[in-house]
């Protein structure tokens, strides 16, 4: 086996702290979420690290929905999985968390690193086309909005995919450090599993347990990275000042309130940061915190409440999620999910998927979502031009 072919992932949150998991110690793959079969895996590696993904599909078995949609990405529904290596990179060097030091494990170490360290990059032609036309898009989003006058829905997240087949991809870890060199996002990730690859650019968690709290941090507005310093700041002050932006944002806040609150132990939810302005590379995002104490230690309880993330959903959740799948026109699979890990004290982080570029190395197929936040005050044409905002980065890099 290659060193290309090694089961790995890599969360990067692009301040010197790299957690690295590779090789395969034991594993489930799962088609529903049943709570024994979750919770006899994790009991049984409790002591142990648990890298994981969480399909948006998930919201069937969660939420007593169907998909009509087919399912392009073959992703499995949920996926456990205990590496047989984890390290973790920082800065100054890295530590060995778990399994042997030997020559081949530093060998691998060394080839990572210098995957890492190595800008000189493959070139890629991958022309990302839209699934949905743009006369489409506007199309569904003015119907979204007569639910949205009906009271149907407060807000939804309506999402298109821009996809390629027949794509060969001989040098991954290259893309993603690639795609890493130019987002530098903080909860930027790569997963290789089998045929299942992830180059996740993510600026967006979706909980962590730490310290006896979980912690939310919904992303809701949007600003494109201005070309100079002043329209930089400019596009900064109105995306501050944007009461369509603070509403999307303000609305989600509501709903991750609520889905926390159903394992908080009572007054313990609280709002730790309402929209604040957060840069990065590519774009300025609205960011919000909200935490809670937890009164169950049950990581399937925990999912179960809050899975699928609000941000990438709408209010009321279960409705919106009605409406999307009567709007959209393609099976979101992993995006719109989650990836994450589970340490060996219990505690856990896990990021929201998007951002990203989902392959399959048996079907040769890449997919890339892209959505945005639709409000009754949303122009469909901007709407459509914040979705080009978001993938631009996702083409150059592999078109170049």
């Amino acid at each position: 086996m290659s060193y290309e072919e090694v089961p790995i992932c890599i969360f990067n949150s692009n301040n010197g702290d790299r957690l690295v998991g590779f090789e395969c110690e034991d594993y489930l793959v799962s088609t529903s979420f049943e709570s024994k079969e979750i919770d006899t895996y994790l009991s049984k590696h409790k002591d142990d690290y648990t890298f994981l993904a969480l399909n948006y599909n998930l919201k069937n078995p969660l939420m007593g929905l169907t998909s009509k949609l087919e399912d392009k990405q073959e992703f499995p529904m949920l996926l456990l999985w205990s590496p047989k290596f984890v390290v973790n990179f920082k800065s100054e060097g890295h530590a060995l968390l778990k399994g042997t030091s030997s020559s081949e494990v530093m060998a691998f170490l060394d080839w990572l690193m210098e995957m890492e360290t190595n800008e000189n990059y493959h070139s890629y032609s991958i022309p990302l086309r839209a699934k949905t036309s743009k006369n489409d898009y506007l199309s569904r989003v003015n119907q979204i909005k007569k639910h949205l006058q009906r009271g149907d829905i407060y807000e939804v997240n309506y999402c298109q995919e821009f996809f390629a087949n027949d794509v060969e991809i001989t040098h991954p870890l290259d893309l993603y450090f690639k795609l890493n060199h130019f987002t530098q996002a903080p909860f930027s990730a790569y997963f290789n599993f089998n045929e299942h690859f992830l180059f996740c650019a993510s600026p967006e968690r979706f909980i962590q347990k730490k310290d006896g709290r979980i912690i939310s941090q919904p992303i809701k507005g949007t600003a494109a990275r201005g070309i100079t310093e002043e329209q930089d700041r400019s596009n900064i002050d109105l995306l501050m000042t944007d009461p369509k932006e603070h509403s999307e944002n303000v609305i989600i806040v509501d709903l991750v309130r609520n889905d926390l609150s159903k394992i908080a132990t009572r007054g313990s939810v609280k709002v730790d940061e309402l929209c604040k302005v957060y840069s990065f590379p590519t774009v300025h995002q609205l960011i919000s915190t909200v935490s809670c104490e937890p009164n169950t230690e049950s990581f399937y309880d925990i999912i179960r409440a809050l899975f699928p993330m609000g941000s990438m959903t709408g209010a009321p959740k279960k409705r919106a999620l009605e409406i999307i799948d009567e709007m959209e026109d393609f099976n979101r699979g992993l995006y719109s999910g989650s990836i994450g890990y589970i340490d060996p004290k219990g505690d856990f982080d896990l990021n929201v998927v998007i951002r990203s570029l989902v392959y399959n190395n048996n079907t040769k197929r890449m997919s890339c979502g892209v959505g945005s936040a639709i409000t009754i005050s949303s122009d469909p044409e901007k709407e459509y031009e914040e979705c080009l905002i978001k993938i631009e980065k996702m083409r150059n890099v592999i078109t170049s």
